[in-house]
């Protein structure tokens, strides 16, 4: 007949369990981010009304001109 698994009763038993139960556990790996490959990252941006369907009445790409507006902005192109 098996013996039932008793709990550890001293300091090195529960210390011993306790590292068998941290190190046995295979490791998760941690995700990977997912960026963009063009280098651009999503962000949130608070912008007039007026500003927005400015660039949005050009229709579809209004996300690339607003960008290449502030590039040249900030004196990048």
């Amino acid at each position: 007949m098996k013996t039932p698994t008793r709990r550890p009763t001293s300091a090195i038993d529960r210390a011993e369990a306790a590292f068998k139960s941290a190190t046995s556990a295979p490791a998760v790996e941690k995700p990977k981010s997912v960026t963009p490959p063009s280098g651009k990252e999503m962000v949130t941006l608070r912008l007039d009304r007026d500003v927005l369907e400015h660039f949005q009445d050009e229709g579809p790409g209004w996300q690339e001109r607003i960008n290449a507006a502030l590039r040249a902005a900030a004196g990048l192109e």
